[in-house]
């Protein structure tokens, strides 16, 4: 091994990738590493983070590069680097160590352990030298040696207490009483209406950052559907306008930020994950099938077209991340000199257009610009005397020739990696868009990337794998991509009412049953078969995106509603159960689990309906079913040219089928079946009077 390649140089991970000329001698987790420290008696470093982490990236510079912080690093620890996208369990379990310990989380994750791998300190970035009120990493190197050599039973006490908290709940229990009450839900709207921002849409919780709210947005969408109060409906729309017209979102070449640093949307930093632009392009569609207002599709429609043309693998399958920096500076690859704009759009409306994306001389971020929007389309083509139409076109236009000129630029890394539950995300999106918007190369997208991951990511005993990245499949793949991919499945089946999509989602269902049931309690994020790292953990968490155990309990909500098995309506059951203080005491970290709280408690409503496909009373069904916002419903549907397929598969649909080939459709809700009906208009007085429940 060269003193400037380490054994990180074998992996796939682009983060491992990124170290692996660096002069420390790196590991990558394994036996291996923790076998070194035993016999050596050396203290570990485990350092978390992920490829496009703009602060991974300046202590990598600062600390990893130098030749003698690495060093003394390698003479007296053991270095193992881990990606937590691959790797979420091990960065759970250490996160969990840091906030154990009271410290406050992040990545870079740097935590220090035993030679048996037991956590005792750690932080996130530390820099080069004193400074931000944080020893420099060299110091935390120094006093750690000492300690290890001077009071090693001091450390071995801390570890044992932080190993002893980690597994005192590694699982939540369910509660002996009734399913988690509305007053949950109605609580957490409150908490979001306390900390709305009502001039810059989005919500003060986690200063001074502001984070896409899309889980909030969409539990405050069925909220809104259930009490039609027109303030919960404005915060949905107020957030979404100022997001998408902010900095945070890439007004060039379309796509969400992860995060703004101020409270304006203005300055973001300046990665794009893949989860955020799924849930902020399913939000976007909900937001129009509530309003109709065609800017809410084009917000998905703009995501998606990102997407297609900037995000996709080998095809088919979504790489995972863009980063925040290029060239070595964050940020630059999006921002614009005046001078550089006005050149670029070269129009008779150049100046109105900097006007528009706010190019000032001066600029709003290290003299440069961050465009950004502050005026409607229309409100700002009727200031210049243009219809609405026409001022877009214009847009249009420059957008395109920024575009070309920003694509000579040296792009930002793309983690190129692909994981399952993200890209289950995003199939999910692209599925409701082509139900949505009737689009089907949209639905086709999403047919694609499922079968890249059944293709390259299920192993031959059939265990789904984490992770796909230059002809390599690996890790065991956990809760959230299991039950994720399901829900993908059902986002599939609602868009082309093929049965075998709900098939494969129960496939997926009974798999979870196998590898991760607790019966006890909330379902594992591990699997049974996987390697435990301290604790197996079970979570519901909320976080940038839905936990493992909510997708895991709408899943199973919505195969008990196609009549999949009661059991999968008890297990979903017993995760709200387990997490019902969490729900009551702590819901804006739970919103996507309290719409599935929303479900459970109200009941699914199964629709089937059957008829001739190509007759138009069927047509307008259908198109109705598609288009409405009807988050509790599942729908099914029987063609009369081939009625046994389906029913034989999906049992709601069982003894549901048109005789003559006339219309008919099914209604029920609970253990509660209405007469069929056979127009659009019945049903739609049918399904108002089960909304007004």
């Amino acid at each position: 091994m060269s003193s400037r390649t380490n054994r990180l140089i074998d992996q796939k991970s682009p983060y491992l990738l990124q170290h692996a000329h660096n002069p420390v001698d790196w590991f990558p987790w394994c036996q291996e590493a923790f076998d070194k420290a035993k016999s050596e008696q050396k203290l570990i470093l485990v350092s978390i983070g992920y490829a496009t982490c703009h602060w991974c990236h300046v202590m990598e510079r600062e600390s990893f590069e130098d030749l003698e912080t690495a060093d003394y690093l390698n003479r007296n620890f053991v270095a193992v680097k881990v990606d937590r996208e691959e790797r979420p369990d091990i960065d759970q379990v250490f996160m969990d160590a840091l906030h154990a310990l009271g410290e406050q989380g992040g990545w870079p994750l740097n935590m220090f352990a035993t030679p048996d791998g037991r956590p005792f300190t750690g932080g996130t970035y530390f820099p080069p030298k004193p400074m931000y009120g944080r020893q420099s990493f060299r110091q935390i190197l120094e006093s750690l040696r000492y300690y290890w050599q001077e009071e090693k039973a001091k450390i071995h006490e801390t570890a044992d207490q932080v190993t002893a908290y980690l597994r005192r709940a590694p699982a939540p229990q369910p509660l002996d009483e009734p399913l988690p009450q509305w007053n949950c839900v109605e609580e957490t709207v409150q908490a979001y209406r306390q900390a709305f921002d009502s001039e810059d849409g989005g919500f003060a919780l986690q200063r001074p950052n502001k984070f896409p709210p899309s889980m909030g947005l969409q539990l405050l969408l069925r909220y809104h559907l259930r009490t039609r109060i027109p303030s919960d409906l404005f915060m949905v729309e107020l957030t979404l306008f100022k997001m998408r017209n902010g900095g945070i979102y890439d007004q060039v070449g379309g796509g969400l930020c992860r995060y703004s640093t101020d409270y304006r949307w203005l300055v973001p930093h300046f990665e794009k994950m893949l989860y955020d632009n799924a849930l902020f392009a399913q939000t976007s569609l909900e937001c129009f099938q509530v309003t109709s207002n065609p800017f809410y599709r084009e917000i998905a429609e703009d995501i998606f077209q990102y997407v297609t043309r900037d995000m996709m693998a080998e095809s088919s399958a979504f790489c995972s991340a863009e980063d925040a920096d290029s060239e070595g500076h964050e940020g630059l690859f999006y921002l614009w000199t005046a001078d550089e704009f006005k050149k670029t759009v070269e129009d008779k409306y150049s100046d109105s257009l900097a006007n528009y994306w706010n190019v000032t001389p001066q600029g709003n971020f290290e003299g440069r610009n961050i465009l950004n929007v502050s005026q409607s389309t229309k409100v700002f083509g009727e200031q210049l005397g243009l219809e609405e139409n026409e001022w877009q076109t214009i847009i249009k236009s420059a957008r395109s020739n920024l575009q070309d000129v920003r694509a000579q630029r040296i792009r930002p890394l793309k983690d190129d990696k692909i994981l399952v539950s993200w890209n289950a995300l995003m199939i999910s999106s692209f599925a409701q868009a082509a139900r949505i918007l009737e689009h089907n190369e949209y639905g086709i997208t999403a047919n694609n990337a499922l079968a890249f991951i059944e293709e390259h990511l299920i192993n031959q005993e059939g265990r789904l794998l984490r992770r796909y990245r230059d002809g390599d499949a690996k890790f065991p793949a956990y809760l959230s991509d299991y039950a994720q991919l399901g829900l993908a499945c059902l986002d599939i089946y609602a868009w082309n009412y093929e049965p075998q999509y709900v098939l494969k989602a129960h496939h997926w269902a009974n798999e979870i049953n196998r590898l991760f049931l607790n019966p006890d309690g909330a379902y594992f994020e591990t699997g049974f078969d996987a390697e435990e790292v301290l604790v197996r953990k079970a979570d519901g968490y909320d976080g940038v995106e839905p936990s493992g155990n909510t997708s895991t309990a709408l899943l199973f909500l919505k195969l008990a509603s196609f009549g999949m098995g009661s059991g999968l309506l008890r297990d979903a059951e017993r995760i709200l159960h387990s997490f019902s203080p969490h729900l009551h005491q702590a819901g804006v970290n739970f919103s996507a689990m309290l719409n599935a709280l929303i479900w459970a408690r109200k009941g699914g409503t199964e629709i089937v309906v059957s008829g001739d496909e190509s007759n138009l009373e069927t047509k307008e069904v259908l198109q109705w079913l598609r288009q409405s916002f009807l988050p509790e419903v599942v729908v099914a549907f029987i063609p009369s040219d081939d009625p046994d397929p389906v029913s034989q598969q999906i049992p709601i649909a069982e003894g549901r089928a048109s005789l003559d080939e006339r219309l008919l459709i099914h209604v029920c809700q609970g253990q509660l079946c209405h007469a069929p009906v056979q127009d659009l208009p019945s049903l739609k007085k049918l399904i108002g009077q089960i909304l007004n429940n």
